[in-house]
């Protein structure tokens, strides 16, 4: 029954004309998400990587949400002096969808050996729907329930971010700036992107043991409610990785991962919630996977005349 319950209250949520729940995502390893939330960071680092993570959130529960994410982005400095990335998300609570796509690009500014600066807009669009099974008490039609639909609109993201020479790493950065209305009416069923901003932090401890200590920091805010995330993880021997992240007032989550190569990493997080959902939820699962490939580095030409030289 409570399931039953909390599952009818994740549909209120979501369907109400004007909600004020928190939309945007919730991933553990946000560190591996970063250009989704700030498109200043795309490219940042060399080579071409792809991202990819499923997550299950509160596992057992009734229509809770289920999230996969995928992130495709390269440095193309060689050749342009603009980053390229894709960021595709989907999300699904109870009777709702919501897919993203956005087509992120981000201008780097070298500033000397302090580090680098990246701005970056995301630009695609938000497609929402709901096919909803309504069971009312009786026979006749609600008008106030809403109907099955799916409609798209433009989505916009803006982002800054600094990438400092002595391994850490600053960004801000808005989602949904253009607070699009997707489908539905005004009053019922109308799915209203609330503009988000994020402030994101972190640095690396360099030779400690075997090994180096990440910190990382995420703030997010839809101007009605906040939320945080704090994590460090020991990354041993850039082989396998251990840690510990800290939502407030929502959970707290172990993180593992491994390197069986070196461009590829595996993660897996489980949240253990210590919300009100505490006492129903069984967890949630997360699993990310990151694969990059770097470019071989060019080669010098060397002249064999010594008109050439």
């Amino acid at each position: 029954m409570k399931k039953g319950l909390l599952a009818v209250s994740l549909f209120t949520l979501c369907i109400g004309g004007i909600s004020n729940a928190q939309q945007d995502k919730l991933i553990t390893h946000f560190m591996y998400d970063k250009m989704s939330l700030n498109p200043g960071e795309t490219g940042i680092d060399e080579g071409i990587c792809a991202t990819t993570m499923y997550r299950n959130q509160w596992d057992k529960v009734n229509g809770a949400p289920n999230s996969a994410i995928l992130n495709v982005e390269a440095n193309l400095s060689r050749w342009i002096p603009i980053n390229v990335g894709i960021s595709f998300f989907h999300d699904a609570i109870g009777f709702n969808r919501q897919n993203n796509l956005l087509l992120n690009l981000s201008y780097p500014l070298q500033l000397g050996s302090a580090g680098e600066l990246g701005i970056g807009v995301g630009v695609g669009m938000v497609n929402f729907g709901m096919n909803p099974n309504w069971v009312p008490p009786t026979t006749a039609i609600d008008p106030t329930l809403p109907t099955s639909y799916s409609a798209i609109n433009l989505d916009l993201n803006f982002g800054l971010y600094w990438k400092g020479a002595q391994d850490y790493y600053v960004g801000i950065s808005s989602t949904h700036l253009t607070e699009s209305v997707v489908g539905g009416s005004s009053t019922v069923g109308a799915f209203n992107t609330a503009r988000h901003y994020y402030l994101m932090g972190g640095k690396t401890f360099r030779d400690l043991g075997p090994g180096d200590l990440e910190t990382n920091v995420l703030l997010r805010t839809d101007m009605i409610k906040f939320s945080a995330d704090i994590n460090a993880r020991y990354i041993w021997n850039q082989m396998a990785y251990g840690g510990l992240t800290y939502r407030v007032s929502d959970a707290v989550a172990v993180m593992l991962g491994y390197m069986p190569i070196r461009n590829l990493t595996i993660g897996y997080s489980y949240d253990i919630s210590i919300n009100r959902l505490s006492k129903i939820s069984k967890g949630t699962h997360e699993v990310m996977v990151k694969y990059c490939y770097y470019l071989p580095p060019v080669p010098i030409q060397k002249s064999k005349h010594p008109r050439w030289l």
